[in-house]
Parts: C-alpha cells; sequence; structure tokens
C-alpha cells in the first residue's frame, strides 16, 4: 500500500448465496452486535428442507440481519422477500446487497424496526417466514404471538424458527405441525407447517 493514500472501511464480512441464480455469490455483512449469520452447512440443510416451499413463495426474514435466508430463498425463485431489520446500519446494508444483485423493488422490502411492532402493521400473508432472532434475547414468544394472532402465515406456509440449543423458551400455535427439526448443542432448528 503507497504512503499516504486512505483505505476505505469495508464491511467485516460476507455471506455466500449456496444455489440458484445467484450461487457463489458473496454478500458484504456488518459486524454488528447480535448478528449471527447462519452458517453455509445449516442453510444447506434448511433449503433442503424447503425445497417444494421456495420457489413462487412470498416469503418474510423477520430478524434479517445480514438477509442470508431471504436472498437464498429469492435465488432460490421465491416471489418476494420481506426484510425486518432493528439495526439501522444493517438494514441499510440489506438495500445496498438488494442493489447489487440488482432485485426489482417489486420483489423486496426493507423494514428498519422492531420485528414485534412491524409485523402488527402488516397486512401481508406470507407461505414461508424466517425466525431466526439474536440469542438470549427471549424475542420469539412476541412474535410467534403476533404472527398467529395476525395470521400472517398462510395455511399450508411454512415456518422456520432457529433459536438457542436450549430451545428458547417459546411455544407454537396448536395449528402449526412440526415437520424437521434439527438439534446441536449450541442451535435448535425446527421447521413447522401450518394446518388447516
Amino acid at each position: 500500500m503507497k504512503r499516504g493514500v486512505k483505505t476505505i472501511k469495508k464491511a467485516n464480512g460476507a455471506i455466500r448465496i449456496i444455489s440458484g441464480r445467484w450461487r457463489g455469490r458473496k454478500l458484504p455483512v456488518l459486524d454488528v452486535q447480535g448478528l449471527r449469520p447462519t452458517t453455509d452447512r445449516n442453510k444447506e440443510t434448511l433449503f433442503n428442507w424447503l425445497m417444494p416451499y421456495t420457489r413462487e413463495a412470498k416469503c418474510l426474514d423477520a430478524f434479517a440481519g445480514s438477509g442470508g435466508l431471504g436472498f437464498e430463498a429469492l435465488s432460490r425463485y421465491a416471489a418476494s422477500t420481506t426484510f425486518i431489520e432493528l439495526d439501522k446500519k444493517a438494514a441499510i446494508k440489506l438495500s445496498d446487497n438488494i442493489k447489487l444483485l440488482d432485485i426489482s423493488s417489486e420483489q423486496v422490502t426493507v423494514i428498519q424496526g422492531s420485528a414485534t411492532e412491524e409485523l402488527a402493521r402488516l397486512n401481508v400473508k406470507f407461505d414461508l417466514i424466517f425466525l431466526d432472532p439474536p440469542f438470549n434475547k427471549c424475542l420469539l414468544a412476541g412474535v410467534i404471538n403476533t404472527i398467529a394472532e395476525h395470521e400472517l402465515l398462510t395455511l399450508d406456509g411454512v415456518i422456520y424458527i432457529e433459536c438457542e440449543g436450549q430451545g428458547g423458551n417459546y411455544t407454537v400455535p396448536d395449528g402449526w405441525q412440526l415437520i424437521k427439526e434439527k438439534q446441536t448443542s449450541q442451535v435448535q432448528a425446527r421447521l413447522y407447517q401450518r394446518q388447516s
């Protein structure tokens, strides 16, 4: 590096899209407290589970963070994704990455704010919902209640919940049937489907 030349601060890391139209693309992410992108291995498992549900789905990434799950769904031909992210800088980075991938505004929405508050304002039904909140913040119970109360998940729609290995202390409505599950010492991942 030449002396006297200032370096531009870059994003602190990257996520990789593992399949679909943007396969192999890396997207920059910020180092934000609580942001914990899903690992490639977990993402591979999840999207194998979701193979019958992703194409043409209206998706919600409720604790978007890096947007790894929502972008992966779009890459695999989901119809649209709504990202909700509390951290302002992370939300701006989501918008930057949308431009980087040249995704049309009809396909994607970024909402900066609290998932619980923003979900209560939505008047949209989703076929596929991702809930992957920061660990140990007790955020799942309230968000699940809001989704159920406002019927944001379509009939036969699926919802993915990832939380700390101890279980995240949540319950789901009677109509949500557990269809897939993976447990490690650090992470619990479950996929539910809303039954009629």
